[in-house]
């Protein structure tokens, strides 16, 4: 018996360290380099090695002595300063840090809202009788099952302007500052509407059909029924849909990165993007952190603003 009931920690343990080694350590790492400063240097020196000839075999001097010559010996050296909550307090003075958000925003208020409402009026579509309809919803959904750098690049190829689909439009897709945050947004719109489709058409089907049919009998027409009765009983759907959707969009990456590569300029560069080059190609890492951390101090306080009206209202 006393096997038994520990077992079940055994099975719980492989879940455990995946969570500590790739949520908690990686979380706990990052705060700490948040408040740290890199400064990377390259320190030259010069060595006397000895000569070797083809063989690996010392070359010597008419002397009998090795000889030898002077090499130059490149090294990094990696310096941390500790320098507090600078790095926090540099977000809200960073030209390039509000641009980003600028972008973000732009990108979130736009594409998010259209996502909602194309995905519903579609649901409401297929929530009806028609022709092929199982295949119909199948091609629909699709987009969600591409990884969203395969996206941006297939979209790469279709909206490039030199020789792809859609160049004879004449249209500067990728070259336009506002039409390359636009293609963004649309490809966005793309491959996540599907999603708020599924959700809101399971909802659909899921909603009593005594409500529907009481209203329509007391004479409510259909724009009526459609938003003092589905729009009030989806409602925590609508805000389940519109919190997870607001999370992903805060963490625009990966279709800039495929598509315009954050240009031109910087008209595409999103908040994730401007804190990954700043850590991975800059190697400002401690003050890539605080950016990780500001992102994700607004993606909680979104959470649980909504949560908590959610738990109001439903709760």
């Amino acid at each position: 018996m006393r096997w038994t009931s520990r077992i079940r920690f055994l099975f719980l343990l492989p879940a455990v360290v995946w969570v500590l080694a790739f949520t908690v350590f990686p979380l706990g790492y990052s705060l700490y380099l948040a408040f740290f400063k890199l400064e990377s240097q390259i320190e030259v020196s010069r060595e006397r090695v000895p000569m070797l000839d083809d063989a690996g075999d010392p070359v010597l001097s008419p002397a009998g002595e090795p000889r030898t010559r002077l090499v130059m010996v490149r090294e990094q050296v990696d310096n941390w300063e500790f320098v507090g909550g600078s790095n926090f307090a540099r977000l809200w003075n960073d030209p390039q840090v509000h641009a980003a958000v600028r972008v973000t925003a732009t990108f979130v208020l736009v594409a998010v809202p259209l996502q909602l409402i194309f995905g519903f009026l579609l649901a409401l579509l297929f929530n009806r009788a028609l022709f092929a309809r199982p295949v119909l919803r199948t091609i629909l959904i699709l987009p969600i099952f591409a990884t969203p750098i395969a996206v941006g690049y297939l979209f790469f190829t279709i909206l490039y302007e030199a020789g792809g689909p859609l160049g004879f439009l004449g249209i500067p897709f990728l070259s336009d500052p506002g039409w390359a945050l636009t293609s963004v947004i649309i490809v966005d719109i793309w491959q996540w509407t599907p999603f708020a489709f599924l959700v809101f058409l399971a909802a659909l089907q899921g909603l009593p059909d005594e409500l529907i049919e009481a209203a329509r009998i007391d004479g409510a027409s259909t724009g009526a029924i459609l938003w003092h009765v589905v729009l009030p009983l989806l409602q925590p759907v609508i805000i389940i849909v519109l919190l997870l959707r607001l999370a992903e969009a805060l963490k625009l990456f990966d279709i800039p990165f495929a598509l315009t590569g954050g240009g031109p300029g910087t008209a595409t560069q999103s908040y994730s993007f401007l804190a990954f080059r700043t850590g991975l190609r800059f190697f400002d890492v401690g003050y890539a952190s605080a950016m990780a951390y500001g992102l994700l101090v607004v993606v909680m306080i979104i959470v649980t603003v909504f949560y908590r009206r959610l738990r109001e209202t439903y709760g």
